[in-house]
């Protein structure tokens, strides 16, 4: 029966001054001195009123009355001990509460005030670095978006002067290298585009601005046929399915659009023997999913596909490595979430984009 009392009174005190908390290490090392003065105060009590020659029921209510006073002085000391140091480390909880709550993309100076001043110093210092961080990290992608456009204009031109070379009659040795060419210079341009869509959809840059509020039914109904020609070209079936009612979302028309041709170019490009690929739309949540019968993606390497750059040693299929990578940024931008399901699970592969509802989606960031 002592040991279940003993229990929650241990948890009681562990919550009022954790392990490790400026409270308990002030608590520690104070209250052995005010344990000593207080002891001394009794010793010097209890000598005095023994030289004093008083009665002994005297002397015992005496010594009582400052026992008690010095337990309870000791109590008060240690919860204004504690309540102090509690109120003086709530701005700084506040503060860590701010910092566990924000994106890994958010990197706007912490709020200073209301802090204590030993604090202030440290949390500046840390502003200044998050500026210097962001500052770096804008000056890239400013680079790889004005790198992706400066290279887009050469490359169209050598893009066309390889194609008036291969309308005309070659030599046969000539006609390859004119061929692999323009094969190169076709997956530069794509990879500057991709490279353009990556800097349009990255946070920072607000493609939330231009939210406007979409019908997803009828937009995945009008983009996925301008795919049919290129999947009847591959000799695959493209099937849509959803509600006839519309399914309201606020999305960003041109990242839309990106979405899903990555989504579908990654179906057709890396889904070997694969015959049907399926649009699929929902409304609770609204959802868009792209399927596909193919051989799906092998389990070592699911978590790994949405890495920009990333491609399977068991790939022989050229790409960049940037599809899916386009579709997570997308999807972060409409502070959407996204799933990945393929063998055995699943015969083929299945990416689901979750989206947010209407009024919703243009404030939020997806938080990891």
């Amino acid at each position: 029966m002592r040991h279940s009392a003993s229990g929650p009174s241990r948890r009681r005190l562990a919550e009022l001054v954790p392990v490790g908390s400026l409270a308990r290490h002030l608590v520690l090392r104070l209250l052995p001195a005010l344990i000593a003065l207080v002891v001394l105060d009794l010793v010097v009590t209890w000598v005095v009123t023994r030289k004093a020659g008083l009665e002994a029921w005297v002397l015992r209510d005496i010594f009582w009355t400052m026992m008690i006073s010095q337990v309870l002085l000791v109590s008060l000391f240690a919860w204004v001990l504690v309540s102090g140091v509690r109120s003086g480390l709530r701005s700084i909880n506040r503060l860590s509460n701010e910092i566990s709550q924000r994106s890994i993309d958010d990197l706007q100076p912490l709020d200073i005030a209301g802090l204590p001043t030993e604090v202030t110093p440290v949390v500046t210092h840390f502003n200044d670095l998050l500026v210097r961080l962001d500052d770096s990290m804008q000056a890239q992608k400013r680079f790889i978006g004005h790198a992706a456009h400066q290279l887009r204009t050469p490359l169209s031109g050598l893009k066309l002067e390889s194609e008036l070379m291969l309308g005309r009659p070659l030599p046969e040795d000539v006609r390859a290298r004119a061929e692999r060419i323009k094969t190169v210079t076709d997956r530069m341009i794509r990879l500057g585009q991709q490279l353009l869509v990556l800097a349009r959809a990255d946070s920072s840059t607000r493609p939330q601005d231009s939210f406007v509020r979409t019908d997803l039914c009828e937009w995945a109904r009008i983009s996925g046929s301008e795919w049919i020609a290129s999947a009847r070209a591959h000799r695959v079936e493209i099937q849509l399915a959803a509600p006839d009612e519309p399914v309201w979302i606020d999305a960003d028309p041109i990242l839309l659009e990106e979405l899903l041709s990555n989504l579908i170019d990654n179906a057709l490009r890396y889904g070997a023997g694969a015959r049907h690929i399926r649009l699929k739309v929902a409304n609770n949540p609204p959802s868009l999913v792209v399927e596909d019968d193919g051989p799906g993606i092998d389990p070592a390497d699911s978590d790994r596909v949405f890495e920009a750059f990333y491609r399977s040693p068991k790939v022989n299929n050229a790409g960049s490595g940037l599809g899916l990578a386009i579709v997570r940024e997308i999807a972060r931008a409409h502070g959407a979430w996204w799933s990945l399901l393929s063998r055995p699970s699943f015969p083929g592969t299945r990416i689901s984009v979750m989206f947010p509802g209407p009024r919703i989606g243009a404030k939020l960031t997806r938080q990891e």
